[in-house]
């Protein structure tokens, strides 16, 4: 109940623009109120329980001490125990009530300790959903590697396949993009090169049942994770940054570099003279998931660090879609330059950020429809010039 009511507190405060937009701040205060409100009922019924359970226990200390007194000064009375006897069992006494009252306390503990041991036991059982195989190695690379997809196929939940035998190729040191509908499966490209996923669904059957994903001719299911992804770089369609410094933010992408390097990203990203103008420059704090900054300077951001980086396969998901035309104009220039002899995968909606790319693929209900450099698949009257007309008639 405790983490239900921080989880909504949360919840509300990294939303709070939305909170806003529909004027729900009641609602949401009710909601966190209800939370505590049964957080407090649970509390008040665990104190009286502990109470009541201390009570029982001294009553019964109690009871059990009186009647060993009663009994050995019946002793003396009797004759059969000397008072310094009755001394000694006093003394015996006290000392025994005194850890006897622990007792209580050391119950509740020991339970919370033993549920929270539980908790954990359960956690380091489960199964990891992806693992390195147990003769994995590390990706071995000498250059821009090629990138290949062999009749992949997946789906998040058995069901519903969002991937239906994609099959494409991107050569060293080339650019492929992907285009298509929102929910034809793009991003769930990137998500499968970076190993997020393992191709395929519970129905597969046989190793290469659902496809495979090939680095340099190496599936990505035998080589270590830490590999693969050290050897590429995304900016992500939704950034999150750290509570930490803008400079935190882009060192991320390479830690061990030093001032001077992050300055070069960010120039080279754009975003350079924007820190400069800020009080604190780099060192200014850019809170909670970055929500200090805008959807242009936080994606900015992520360029940055992704350039610092400087992998060998780059993927750019989406990567000035919260960018206006002016800075996209400015960046496309920049990411044309970073993906220079880098293998590269670029997600876009928009087709105009993709013309100059070696091979367009137009993925519609997680197939193929069509492939192509930009000037003929617009010849070809089809999909992607259907879109293409769109967005221009839009622009205009």
């Amino acid at each position: 109940l405790e983490s239900v009511s921080q989880t909504r507190a949360i919840d509300s405060l990294l939303n709070y623009e939305t909170v806003k937009y529909f004027n729900n701040e009641a609602f949401e205060a009710s909601r966190y109120d209800e939370a505590l409100e049964k957080l407090r009922r649970a509390r008040i019924k665990s104190q009286t329980t502990l109470s009541l359970l201390n009570a029982g226990q001294q009553l019964v200390i109690a009871i059990a001490l009186v009647l060993m007194l009663w009994r050995a000064t019946q002793g003396v009375v009797d004759g059969e125990m000397t008072l310094g006897d009755l001394v000694m069992v006093n003394a015996f006494m006290i000392q025994l009530y005194i850890p006897l009252g622990f007792l209580g306390v050391l119950y509740r503990e020991i339970k919370q300790s033993l549920t929270d041991l539980d908790k954990m036991f359960v956690l380091l059982e489960k199964e990891r959903e992806i693992a390195d195989a147990p003769d994995a190695q590390p990706l071995v690379l000498d250059g821009p590697p090629a990138v290949k997809f062999e009749n992949v196929r997946f789906a998040y939940e058995p069901a519903r396949e969002i991937l239906h035998g994609v099959s494409f190729e991107i050569p060293p040191g080339k650019t492929v993009a992907v285009v298509g509908p929102s929910g034809s499966g793009k991003s769930t490209l990137a998500r499968l090169l970076y190993r997020f996923y393992d191709v395929g669904n519970q129905q597969d059957t046989g190793p290469h049942g659902a496809g495979r994903i090939l680095i340099n001719g190496q599936d990505i299911r035998e080589v270590t994770q830490s590999s693969v992804r050290q050897a590429i770089g995304i900016v992500p369609q939704d950034t999150v940054l750290f509570n930490d410094t803008i400079e935190y933010n882009i060192l991320y992408g390479k830690p061990d570099a030093g001032h001077e390097a992050a300055v070069a990203a960010a120039s080279a990203a754009h975003i350079h003279s924007f820190i400069e103008r800020l009080p604190l420059g780099y060192r200014t704090m850019v809170g909670e998931r970055g929500l200090k900054l805008s959807g242009g300077e936080k994606q900015r951001v992520a360029i940055a660090r992704t350039l610092l980086k400087n992998p060998p396969i780059v993927i750019f998901d989406e990567a000035t879609s919260a960018l206006d035309s002016a800075n996209e104009r400015a960046i496309q220039a920049e990411l044309k330059s970073a993906a220079r002899n880098k293998t590269t995968l670029v997600i876009a909606h928009r087709l105009s950020t993709v013309v100059e790319a070696h091979e367009i693929l137009v993925l519609v209900n997680g197939e193929i429809v069509e492939r192509g450099a930009h000037a003929d698949l617009v010849a070809r009257e089809g999909v992607y010039a259907g879109m293409w007309a769109l967005q221009q008639s839009g622009a205009d």
